[in-house]
């Protein structure tokens, strides 16, 4: 019995160790060597001169090679993202035209958004913006060409040309019973970044920040310094969509001095990054309130979403547009270039704001404020009183005009905060702040 029972468990042991053998083996032979992943790259590489020699051969058209790899190359990189592309000649000389503060075109920043040609922001006083175009628009049509499948640096290629030419775009807008045409002239655009004002009577500085071409730190350090006493500070990023990233960093610096601004993680070691603030570049330690909506985008973003992580400000508006992604401009040759999507961006909180944008403090929709004043209701034994009452009022409305035009442009009248629901929003926050500020005291 006892020598029945060995051999049982002998035989049970030599059945495990049998089994572990052949399911190592079988995992071994199913673990791809260098040399299957050279073999697979190879195969790769010859369907590719494959498909392009067929092409140079059948093609009832006739090919040139140098266009074939270059539109080949540019379908790849945007099958990757909505925001890695191939820069040749002229989309590298149009990038770096664009961050030097001047450039021709519409002054619209656009991107693919679900596969479809969307409005980031349009910028500040140019073309597209006194045309009415908003954040969140889809661009269908581009003179009549559909813009479903194009290649976004061929879209924005189509949108620039000579100034004072005209162009119509298609829109799609959410909420619009259907599309609709607008036809634009295009002009040079030169983008002032930066500009302060003001606020009547409250002592609070309004910096608007446009764009971050290389001169926003700069540019907004001068204008924090000519207001060193100041209340406080609205910041206002609202259709700002984006730039240079080590502008973003220094702007962020201005108002604080200690702590992580933002942080980058990508698959080389080399590309994972963090940002601090540096020691002695804090210019305000004024209240400060931060304007931001559907338009402000990437460097937008961290400024905003720094500020509220580090407590430094309060965010008010709507939630952002969602772009958290570094892309890196690798030389290819001496004219051309990849815009390639390297790494993500963190908040010092560690979140992430691709695809899912910043969250304000304090929601605010886009609107006027509407007052008791402006409701029109009248009896008809008052009206030819009421009436005589208005004829004067445009008089004076007249007068009014006139002197508003002399008015100082660097000051925001109370009229024109309260056209804007959300930097109204945003003072009452810089005087509330401020006050729960003296109480801690």
């Amino acid at each position: 019995m006892r020598t029945k029972r060995t051999l049982m468990q002998l035989f049970g042991f030599l059945s495990t160790l049998l089994l572990c053998f052949l399911l190592t083996s079988n995992s071994y032979a199913k673990a791809p060597t260098k040399q299957d992943e050279l073999n697979k790259r190879l195969q790769a590489l010859d369907k590719y001169t494959k498909t392009l020699a067929l092409i140079e051969q059948y093609y009832v058209e006739e090919q040139n090679i140098t266009d074939l790899v270059d539109k080949s190359i540019s379908g790849l990189l945007s099958n990757l993202d909505a925001h890695s592309s191939f820069l040749d000649e002229k989309g590298l000389s149009d990038m770096k035209m664009q961050t030097s503060g001047e450039f021709g075109g519409l002054g619209i920043t656009v991107g693919m958004k679900d596969s479809a040609l969307t409005v980031i922001a349009p910028i500040e006083g140019t073309p597209a913006d006194k045309a009415g175009i908003k954040s969140g628009d889809v661009i269908l049509r581009i003179n009549g060409e559909a813009t479903l499948g194009m290649n976004l640096n061929d879209a924005v290629d189509k949108m620039r040309g000579k100034p004072k030419s005209e162009i119509t775009i298609t829109i799609f807008r959410k909420g619009a019973q259907k599309p609709f045409d607008l036809t634009l002239k295009r002009d040079i655009i030169k983008v002032e970044s930066v500009y302060a004002k003001m606020i009547e009577k409250d002592d609070i500085l309004y910096l608007r920040v446009t764009t971050f071409d290389k001169n926003v730190a700069e540019q907004a350090r001068k204008a924090i310094k000519a207001n060193p006493k100041v209340k406080g500070i609205v910041l206002d990023l609202r259709n700002n969509p984006g730039g240079l990233l080590d502008q973003a960093i220094e702007l962020t610096n201005l108002f604080v001095d200690k702590g992580i601004i933002v942080s980058q993680k990508g698959k080389i070691q080399a590309e994972n990054k963090s940002y601090e603030a540096a020691k002695g570049k804090k210019a305000t330690d004024a209240t400060l309130v931060v304007l931001v909506n559907g338009g402000s985008a990437s460097a937008s973003e961290i400024v905003s979403g720094a500020l509220q992580d580090l407590k430094r400000a309060l965010i008010v508006g709507e939630k952002t547009f969602g772009k958290g992604s570094v892309q890196s401009i690798v030389p290819i040759s001496k004219n051309e270039a990849l815009r390639l999507t390297i790494a993500r961006y963190y908040l010092p909180s560690g979140k992430t704001i691709q695809a899912v944008g910043l969250e304000p403090d304090i929601e605010v929709a886009a609107g006027k404020i509407t007052s008791q004043d402006e409701s029109f209701s009248i009896k008809e034994s008052d009206l030819k009183q009421h009436l005589q009452g208005e004829l004067e009022k445009i008089g004076a409305e007249k007068k009014a005009s006139k002197n508003e035009s002399k008015e100082d442009k660097n000051i925001i009248t109370s009229k024109q905060i309260n056209d804007d629901a959300q930097l109204k929003a945003a003072v009452d926050a810089v005087k509330i702040l401020n006050i729960q500020r003296g109480s801690a005291k």
